[in-house]
């Protein structure tokens, strides 16, 4: 988070430095936007996933949030997927009408380790 904020503050100070230049401007400032919105949702909702014994509340939307029971969540999966150098890991959590898809960084930890942690908590509901 701390390096999302210095991003956006360093990008928004080149916009406002650089405003006699249009072009880098506009650049500069979509950037500026961009990892200022990031940086604002990461202030407003921190916490992206929580689970307890009843169930899930997953960070919906800009800053809102959405709960779902443990009989209301389908799956449970860590994608896994390799492209030109790159490996990303998601959790997806798919409930009867929607699905959340989670990265190691919106978790603060592994996704596996996480899938784990919620396959235990949803087999101590017995469902």
């Amino acid at each position: 988070m701390a390096v999302k904020c210095a991003a956006a503050a360093a990008v928004t100070a080149l916009a406002v430095l650089y405003s006699h230049d249009p072009q880098f401007l506009l650049l500069a400032g979509a950037a500026a936007i961009g990892l200022n919105a990031l940086a604002l949702r990461d202030l407003v909702a921190p916490v992206r996933l929580a689970a307890d014994g009843d169930g899930l509340t997953v960070a919906a939307g800009y800053a809102g949030r959405r709960r779902a029971r443990w009989d209301e969540v389908t799956a449970i999966r860590v994608d896994e997927r390799r492209r030109l150098l790159l490996h990303t890991r998601l959790l997806e959590v798919e409930t009867a009408d929607d699905l959340h898809l989670l990265s190691a960084f919106d978790l603060g930890a592994d996704v596996h380790d996480v899938a784990d942690e919620l396959y235990r908590l949803r087999a101590r509901t017995g469902r």
